[in-house]
């Protein structure tokens, strides 16, 4: 157990939420305080005892509050290992008391940043003393116990009662502050490596020199990809202040088991797909790809449109829609078998429906925020969309539908006659759905829903002949987009001979004659949006 009995605290905090309580039950227990500047106001101002850092060090407060605590009477009492006997001796000596119990948090540098304040305020809210106190403490953490959250303020007095922390306690809280002095610090090396662009490379293209997150565990899963891979969730600690935590990682499971790996990837990207509309839209993902996305009137309508194109798929999949489910739409769902149901919400009667299945999976998950700003970086934190590669990582803005090549305005008729409205209307539908196939992407669109898809292949004439297999009679009168140009005339001319009335990709290649004069000679409308969307 190796309990320490808590003697003498130290306490500095700017988070003062239960400061009184703490200090009157520390005072209760005969615990002598000694804090600092308006920390130890406070405890004062409630009736504690409480003796000024000052009286302890001989030394004044100075530079407006940026040197309090940097002295040898407070770090060695910190520092001191007493079951070291020439420690002992040499704290002696010096007439130093040690601690056993350090409280402190730091200045709010995250908060500050995520408020968009001017640089010079966040320079001025990056804490000196505050993690030098929390890293001495947690080191020695075999005699000192270290507090860093007002949560933690009834383990502390609870530990008072049972005559101190144990070693094993005081490893866990040791373990807290390392974890929060390190976010502290990659916060801080990151936006300055953001603000400042220490580098050329870094000012020119808008990439920090440095960027960093700090992870938490917020899940074991039982297993990954297969059976034999080990799995666990981990998501980005957000400080005080910074905005709210969105993604498929921090959504509420309301019924159902427990997310597996593989229900968190195709989650994601069913996610992907359906918010990218307004209008109401459901997707159908199996294996990371849509198997049937729509639009329609409503939820079940563009639910029962996404089912139509490929039934036999859907069977199994993870469904997202882009507003809350209603009791419509969970009695479609409920007739086949559905992994996980992601939505904004769910109604009432919605839940009752699909929680009589204990097997599915309802996911409430936020809207993703507001487009960055492309090319930027976050303030803090790993900025836009990373991915492990081996030996590193691989950073990007988030690919938006939101470049001028995807408004349907913009884009530039190359063969055929100007599309009709309700082509034109399929057509924007198509290639804002398209983004969310992986490459080499065809989708073929009727009707605001998809009724054929060609994902993955390795080239775009196989993709090509997929979408229009699966898409069997529905093809004719339907039109395409294809996420990248085509490289050659074939694979557009197998949409021409299946019937596709209207194509949209982005053209740009050295053979982009090739196709136009493929579709000039079909009749076929090609329209080249100049904009690409791979998603490997």
């Amino acid at each position: 157990m190796t309990r320490i009995a808590i003697r003498r605290a130290l306490i500095s905090v700017y988070d003062k939420t239960g400061l009184e309580e703490l200090a009157a039950g520390l005072h209760a227990a005969g615990v002598e305080i000694i804090s600092t500047g308006s920390t130890a106001a406070r405890i004062g101002a409630a009736g504690v005892p409480v003796t000024p850092v000052e009286e302890l060090t001989g030394f004044p407060e100075c530079l407006d509050g940026r040197v309090k605590t940097l002295h040898p009477r407070v770090h060695a009492g910190l520092l001191a290992d007493t079951a070291n006997p020439r420690h002992e001796a040499e704290l002696a000596g010096l007439g130093i008391e040690p601690f056993q119990l350090l409280v402190s948090n730091l200045y709010p540098f995250e908060a500050t940043v995520a408020s968009g304040a001017s640089p010079e305020q966040c320079v001025e809210q990056i804490d000196i003393g505050g993690p030098s106190m929390i890293r001495a403490a947690a080191k020695n953490h075999g005699s000192v116990a270290v507090i860093i959250d007002p949560a933690r303020y009834a383990d502390v007095l609870a530990a008072l009662a049972e005559g101190g922390f144990t070693l094993d306690q005081r490893r866990g809280l040791a373990a807290e502050a390392f974890a929060r002095t390190a976010r502290y610090d990659i916060a801080v090396a990151s936006w300055f490596a953001s603000a400042y662009a220490p580098d050329e490379i870094a000012r020119d293209s808008g990439w920090p020199t440095v960027a960093g997150a700090l992870w938490q565990r917020a899940d074991v899963l039982r297993y990954g990809e297969n059976p034999h891979q080990r799995a666990a969730l981990y998501v980005a600690e957000r400080p005080a202040g910074a905005s709210a935590r969105s993604g498929i990682a921090a959504a509420e499971l309301l019924h159902g088991k427990a997310m597996s790996y593989n229900n968190y990837v195709d989650a994601d990207a069913a996610r992907r797909a359906a918010y990218d509309f307004a209008a109401p839209c459901v997707a159908i993902i199996k294996h990371s790809n849509p198997c049937g996305i729509a639009i329609g009137a409503d939820l079940a309508d563009a639910h029962a449109k996404a089912h139509a194109c490929d039934p036999v798929s859907a069977f199994g999949g993870v469904i997202a829609a882009n507003g809350p489910v209603t009791a419509d739409l969970a009695r479609q769902i409920a007739d086949v078998f559905t992994e996980a149901v992601v939505a904004p919400g769910f109604d009432d009667e919605a839940l009752d429906i699909l929680s009589a299945s204990k097997n599915v999976r309802l996911l409430r998950c936020a809207p993703p925020a507001a487009a960055s700003t492309q090319g930027g970086s976050a303030p803090l934190g790993l900025p836009g969309e990373w991915r492990p590669v081996s030996g590193g990582i691989l950073l990007q803005s988030p690919d938006r539908v939101a470049e001028p090549g995807d408004d349907p305005a913009n884009w530039e008729l190359k063969a055929g006659p100007p599309a009709d409205p309700a082509q034109l209307a399929d057509l924007a539908f198509a290639w804002k759905a398209c983004r969310a196939v992986k490459s080499n992407a065809i989708l073929l669109a009727s009707g605001g829903a998809s009724v054929g898809i060609g994902m993955g292949q390795v080239n775009r004439v196989d993709s090509a002949r997929l979408a229009v297999l699966r898409a069997g009679d529905r093809a004719a009168g339907s039109v395409a987009a294809s996420d990248a140009y085509f490289p050659f005339a074939d694979g557009f001319e197998i949409l021409a001979e299946a019937g596709i009335s209207a194509v949209a990709e982005p053209g740009g290649s050295i053979r982009d004659h090739l196709t136009v004069t493929a579709a000039q000679a079909a009749g076929v409308t090609l329209y080249f949006t100049g904009v690409r969307h791979f998603y490997h």
